[in-house]
């Protein structure tokens, strides 16, 4: 059986862990068996924090609307079962959106459930 020389195969593969652990601390980007682990660590973290981030993106969300729901003088929690309560189904997010680009229409819906509406500028 013919002699096989993997120097080649293993320096590529060396190079392109090296590449991904590029950035980190130490001997961690440097030393192939250190940037191994990390680089392992690193793209674990990686797959958790992309489903973290969707939780991370609703808390944002319905702390915008409750801040705009303050604004109007009713609460979050009072503001979302008024709108469950009266059929209009729009997520967290819309919502959100619309309280930051859309505020006349967020205290016209804040009015449809029941809260006062003031806040912003009236319309009288």
């Amino acid at each position: 059986m013919p002699r096989v020389k993997r120097g080649v195969t293993s320096h590529h593969r060396h190079t392109k862990i090296l590449a991904m652990t590029k950035g980190h601390r130490g001997t961690k980007h440097r030393l192939i068996r250190r940037a191994t682990e990390s680089m392992i660590h690193s793209l674990s973290y990686a797959y958790i924090h992309r489903r973290e981030r969707k939780g991370d993106m609703r808390s944002m969300w319905i702390l915008r609307v409750s801040a705009a729901c303050r604004e109007r003088g009713i609460t979050y929690g009072q503001f979302m079962y008024g709108l469950k309560k009266a059929g209009v189904e729009i997520n967290r997010k819309m919502l959100a959106d619309m309280a930051v680009r859309e505020p006349e229409s967020f205290s016209s819906l804040v009015t449809l459930v029941g809260g006062k509406g003031v806040g912003l500028k009236s319309s009288d």
